[in-house]
């Protein structure tokens, strides 16, 4: 324990506080088992590390930050780690990567059940089930899914532009405040198409080759390790799901094929359709449905799209179109407080059951959505408002 309390003080000294996101002031810290999943590379850790730097002084022993990929944990158990911290006056544990340590679930059941004036953190992959195994968490842990930089966390952290989260039915009944606020600080068009490029994930360098080589690496990781140890997916298939990536990417949405997927990718069609759902938990797609309270577990989706605009455009291998980046970006920033479902005849989608939402360029007209209520064209290429044609910017304001 004294090898993981040096490198927690280490790891303490050198965590940056510049960049510090909204999102962490939603989370109840203070419950006693807390969970906080999200993909790879938006930031999990280092929202931990900082939450613990700005409430805890250095070498203050009654918080301690761990990581299950640690070596440490390769001869020790975590039960054993919990009991040393609790006898020594811990009174809250931060558990990094749990995914990756074995029978996890079980052991955190046990640690929640014998110390009760301990809190836990923990955090980890998308995937992470807290009814896994036998040792369900549900009713003990309470989660936070988080994802990457919203477009108003990217104007913020990469150039400076403060401006404040607006709720989406002020977003679209009353976007002039807003609008203006924006165009007074910046060239929102020029920003917008930016962040379609770079700026989800919290480390672009002003590089964007390494970017998304990082972006990359994210994306393999994801399939090579999570899928593989978590979903049990058959690591001679993760060549194949990487294919089938590069085919999503180079797909329309509306035009993608189900047993043309299956047939170019050599997987069964049922396999694709298993595939696609753990892909979604992954948060390397999106897949959108025309009614999600009736969507059967293995139901073919309606309609599917990468998960965000800089996967997109990291992971393809031909141009990337720009009416695929935009939706993608719509559907992303939405989802994040919002469920969001396939619009199929009426409009690309629909917004917790009350709104309608068509995505476009500029010229984009009401045309599909005419004569639907709380109906709204998201455009881009626009800096202010027109009726219900709102500039599609608009929504990276949400979070």
């Amino acid at each position: 324990m004294d090898t993981l309390i040096k490198k927690h003080d280490r790891l303490w000294e050198t965590t940056p506080l510049k960049i510090v996101r909204q999102w962490a002031h939603s989370i109840n810290w203070d419950a006693r088992l807390m969970a906080i999943r999200g993909p790879k590379g938006v930031g999990k850790t280092t929202m931990m590390r900082q939450f613990i730097k700005q409430h805890y002084a250095y070498m203050d022993r009654q918080v301690l930050y761990v990581s299950c990929d640690d070596a440490y944990f390769a001869t020790h158990r975590l039960l054993d780690l919990a009991e040393q911290f609790y006898l020594t006056g811990g009174k809250h544990l931060f558990i990094d990567e749990i995914h990756k340590y074995e029978n996890w679930s079980r052991e955190i059941k046990e640690i929640y059940d014998s110390y009760p004036t301990m809190k836990m953190v923990i955090s980890g992959s998308s995937l992470l089930s807290m009814t896994e195994g036998d040792a369900d968490l549900s009713r003990r842990c309470i989660n936070h899914d988080i994802q990457g930089l919203s477009f108003r966390e990217f104007l913020h952290f990469y150039k400076g532009i403060e401006m404040s989260v607006c709720p989406l039915d002020e977003v679209l009944t009353n976007p002039a405040p807003l609008i203006q606020e924006m165009n007074s600080k910046g060239r929102p068009v020029a920003l917008f198409h930016e962040y379609l490029r770079y700026g989800y994930y919290p480390y672009y360098l002003d590089n964007e080759t390494d970017y998304y080589i990082a972006v990359q690496q994210v994306v393999n990781h994801t399939i090579d390790d999570e899928l593989t140890k978590i979903c049990k997916v058959d690591v001679g298939n993760t060549r194949k799901i990487k294919a089938l990536m590069t085919m999503l990417c180079a797909s329309e949405p509306y035009q993608l094929d189900i047993s043309k997927l299956s047939v170019q990718s050599g997987l069964k069609r049922e396999t694709v359709v298993a595939y696609l759902n753990y892909m979604d938990k992954a948060k390397l797609l999106h897949l959108l449905y025309c009614d999600l309270v009736n969507a059967k577990r293995m139901q073919k989706p309606d309609k599917i799209y990468i998960d965000n605009p800089n996967m997109l455009y990291a992971w393809a291998t031909a141009p990337v179109r720009i009416g695929t980046a935009r939706e993608t970006f719509v559907a992303n920033q939405l989802s994040a407080k919002h469920q969001v479902e396939f619009g199929k005849k009426h409009g690309d989608f629909k917004i917790d059951g009350t709104y309608t939402i068509e995505v476009g360029g500029e010229d984009k007209s009401f045309s599909q959505i005419a004569n639907l209520p709380n109906s709204y064209v998201l455009a881009d290429n626009m800096e202010t408002a027109i009726g219900h044609k709102l500039p599609i910017w608009i929504v990276g304001f949400l979070y």
